[in-house]
């Protein structure tokens, strides 16, 4: 994936290439385009790991106790996204209406007006409650009014709409303004949110101007291309100018569409025309709500494009100049890239191509970087909309001198235009021994090229593409099924590996769950094979709806040479399937030493407070080292595949001690770090998906090198306790319903009021942190009223020793036979502890009213069993 790097300028025969001028500022690093609309359900689902890690800045979302979609209330998740670094929550207002176009009522238009108003002040004064938290809030009074409340449809105010005559719209903003700021004076309000910008919004800003009612923020959605973001943004600081208005801020509060989201080959392309734009911008929401927008997997796992905002997020400094092969050209290599002159780092972020690309820095200051300096090269694969991601693939760590003329060519070779790209500059010449790359040998296979044989096979496509970006994106555009309930189809991959070993195999599959095949059991399952041997029986993964990718992972087998892979719906050995799958690629991948080695997260690429990265350190592991005086901190985003025990080595240089935390909790350990050279091997509990570690100076200053993390056992003592061997009461009951729990019972019913619950005695055999980890599912639906599948996150109570208990979200499973696990701490004494869930439907913020529309669930997720692990080693 990358050629050996040179100094100075590329050769021009190469023929495509992504220059950063390092020379060329173009202003403070923004952020802006990690945002989200309807990204977040409620506490914990997504996680505050993933939002905090997401570098999440602002959200969109429904008004409180709004019927529009389930979740997602303006005041529940305004304190958990705040609290994990969030700006700002841009509240619909409309959403407190059902169906789209909205259902206001009313027999004419200033009567449907007045309830709105009416709506809008108990919204305002709801917001007014919230304390500080308060001052994270901004108002949205109106969302695409052309096509909505003032458009021409049997919902709209007049059937007028106001493109071609806005009087009413204008006067209603006027209104609407002046009741928000007489209730909160120091009310942001955004607007007029818009489906385009259109022509027709100059005419609102002079209006606004003229009656003294411009919104605080200016807002409006792009949902086809990036290259529209920097083009209307031009337009509307022109109109700005002309108009005789101060520059407002600007969130393009809806962006993409479903062929670029989950893809960060797709989403880096709107994420450089955000940057360079300066704006904030939130991911559109075309399908379930509480995924940050097809980022997040369960509740504490991300995807491929989650790894790409979690390294957009961690850029510093300032922008500089980038100029692309095709500039500002859609589905073409694209790029941002930083300069963070203190922390003497330059990173960039790119993608959208396939192929080969030289990427090119001009105008490296050797004052800064020296005459050598250290390239890590790392990729951000696809992995689907409900498939999970590890870390970045590192594809090179490398030493490149710098040429005379202060430019350094890296060349990308066999590039994925699903992929993004990531490279950090930094300071080189210290010795360091550079890292192998993350694999050393992968293929992918797609499924419309392998051969079929039996009934029922369908080559599915073209999926998502330039020219049809409201469908999914899928690798090579096709999928193919045959794999269903009475089909005898075998799906036949012809692979090669260049050396014998162990291999991991990645099936990129859907099934619909609502699909009538797959309602019989849920997850479909198939059978592998190899060379005909071998079989195992695989699960593939349910979505949303058709079209929707996870994976399902394995390893087999494979001596050096060719081989033949198959999925088959049936087995001699294993049995039959049932339900229904289409399968889009499998992805195979050596698993040696490079795969099977600790995962290294350098400390000089960690987020870093009240302290820089130093260059001058030797025999580290990469270009350099954090100091940690007391105070400071770097933290890092671990991923881990499983819950459970891992080996966390902190390697250091000595010179203090520092304090460690894993998901915002203090760690109950002993401080790392000692007056000289060392490593400090922690054992602790890592959640599935994404941990947020945070080494802290404690006294006088520890320079830490690096985290390694690495999969152990037999250190933390797990102990697992079947939920239908607890004490029921109520309507609580044990079930067999459901073949994929463990031993084929789970307990259902939980909830509709605390008389039905679960309750199960635990054993800790020291006082202190533990991991509860419950595994469950939920696959409760509420009724929807347009495009968007509409999911219930349901809730548990818990309570621990008959202390208050804790509420927790647990996100969709797709199907009740389908079962995943969240993990939660918990403080538990030595000896028995007593575990109650309970479960009862919320009421609306008012704490009197409840939901008419099925939206909030009374009942507790079906629990199959609960493990108790120690967070740490004593």
């Amino acid at each position: 994936m990358l050629a050996v790097p040179s100094a100075g300028m590329a050769q021009a025969a190469e023929p495509e290439r992504l220059v950063i001028d390092l020379a060329t500022d173009t202003g403070a690093f923004h952020g802006g385009a990690s945002g989200s609309l309807y990204g977040i359900y409620g506490d914990g689902a997504p996680s505050r790991n993933l939002i905090e890690g997401m570098h999440l800045r602002t959200v969109s979302t429904k008004a409180q106790d709004g019927p529009q979609h389930p979740g997602a209330d303006a005041l529940e998740i305004l304190p958990p996204f705040v609290d994990s670094g969030g700006k700002d929550v841009y509240i619909y207002m409309t959403d407190i209406y059902r169906g789209f176009p909205y259902e206001w009522p009313g027999a004419d238009g200033p009567a449907r007006l007045a309830d709105f108003q009416g709506k809008i002040e108990k919204q305002v004064r709801q917001a007014l409650t919230m304390g500080d938290y308060k001052d994270h809030v901004v108002y949205v009074p109106f969302n695409e009014p052309e096509g909505n409340m003032f458009g021409t449809g049997n919902w709209s105010y007049n059937k007028t709409s106001w493109l071609n005559d806005p009087k009413d719209f204008f006067a209603a903003w006027k209104e609407t303004y002046h009741l928000i700021k007489s209730l909160d004076p120091d009310a942001r309000i955004a607007g007029p949110n818009t489906s385009v910008l259109y022509d027709q919004v100059k005419g609102f800003l002079q209006y606004a101007k003229a009656n003294d009612v411009v919104p605080d923020v200016m807002t409006w959605h792009e949902l086809s291309s990036p290259a529209a973001v920097r083009t209307s943004v031009a337009k509307y600081r022109q109109w700005e100018k002309e108009v005789g208005i101060d520059p407002l801020p600007i969130n393009v509060n809806e962006y993409g569409h479903n062929y670029h989201l989950s893809v960060p080959g797709q989403v880096v392309q709107w994420v450089s025309a955000i940057e360079e734009s300066k704006i904030d911008a939130d991911l559109a929401y075309w399908n379930i709500d509480g995924n940050l927008n097809d980022s997040a997997v369960d509740a504490n796992k991300g995807n491929g494009q989650w790894w790409l905002f979690n390294a957009y997020g961690q850029m510093s400094g300032h922008t500089v100049k980038v100029t692309a092969p095709h500039p500002n050209q859609q589905y073409t290599l694209q790029g941002v890239a930083t300069l963070d002159e203190e922390k003497k780092q330059s990173r960039a972020i790119f993608g959208g191509k396939s192929g080969d690309a030289d990427v090119v820095f001009q105008n490296i200051d050797p004052k800064l970087f020296g005459k050598t300096v250290h390239a890590t090269v790392q990729e951000i694969p696809w992995t689907g909309q409900v498939g999970d991601s590890a870390q970045p693939l590192r594809l090179a760590d490398q030493e490149v001198t710098v040429g005379k003329d202060g430019t350094v060519t890296l060349p990308m070779t066999a590039m994925n235009e699903m992929s993004a790209y990531q490279v950090i500059l930094s300071p080189g010449g210290n010795s360091a021994e550079p890292a192998e790359p993350s694999v050393s040998w992968r293929k992918t296979y797609e499924a419309e090229n392998a051969a079929y044989t039996g009934k029922g096979y369908s080559k599915n496509g073209p999926e998502g593409t330039p020219s049809d970006v409201g469908k999914f994106a899928t690798s090579g555009n096709y999928n193919v099924g045959g794999l269903r309930t009475g089909s005898d189809g075998v799906l036949s991959f012809d692979v090669d590996v260049p050396q014998d070993g162990t291999y991991d195999l990645s099936v990129f599959a859907n099934s619909y769950n609502l699909f009538d095949l797959v309602k019989e059991q849920g997850p479909t399952n198939v059978f592998l094979r190899v060379d005909g041997k071998d079989p195992q029986e695989l699960r593939l993964p349910l979505g949303y709806k058709w079209v929707v990718w996870g994976h399902t992972d394995t390893t087999v087998k494979l001596t050096a040479g060719k081989h033949r892979i198959t999925l088959a719906a049936q087995d001699p050995d294993l049995g039959v399937t049932k339900g229904d799958a289409i399968i889009d690629k499998i992805d195979l991948s050596l698993r040696d030493e490079n795969v099977t080695r600790p995962a290294i997260y350098e400390a000089e690429y960690a987020t870093v407070t009240g302290t820089r990265p130093g260059y001058g350190y030797r025999n580290v592991s990469g270009p350099g080292a954090v100091p940690l005086p007391k105070g400071a901190s770097a933290t890092f985003w671990v991923h881990s595949p499983t819950d459970g025990e891992a080996a966390v080595s902190l390697d250091h240089l000595g010179g203090g001690r520092a304090k460690v935390s894993l998901n915002g909790e203090k760690l109950d350990i002993p401080k790392v770090g000692a007056g000289k050279r060392g490593t400090d091997v922690m054992r602790v509990f890592l959640s599935e998906g994404i941990n947020k570690i945070t080494v802290t100076g404690d006294s006088r200053e520890l320079v830490l090198d690096r985290l390694r993390v690495a999969p152990s056992s037999g250190n933390l003592a797990t102990k697992v306790y079947q939920a239908e061997g607890g004490t029921l009461t109520g309507a609580a009951k044990a079930t067999e319903a459901y073949t994929f729990a463990t031993g084929g019972k789970a307990v259902t019913d939980i909830g509709n009021g605390k008389a039905n619950a679960l309750t199960l005695d635990v054993v800790a055999k020291r006082a202190g942190q533990h991991a509860v980890t419950i595994r469950y599912s939920n696959a409760e639906q509420a009724p929807a009223t347009h495009y968007n599948p509409d999911p219930i996150a349901r809730h548990a109570d818990l309570s621990v020793n008959g202390a208050t208990a804790r509420r927790l979200l647990f996100p969709t499973t797709f199907h009740f036979n389908s079962f995943r696990d969240l993990t939660v701490p918990v403080t538990l004494k030595k000896g028995t502890n007593r575990l109650t869930f309970t479960a009862q439907e919320l009421p609306d913020f008012d704490g009197d009213t409840y939901n008419q529309y099925d939206q909030r669930s009374p009942y507790a997720p079906v629990i199959d069993q609960v493990a108790v692990t120690p967070m740490t080693e004593k």
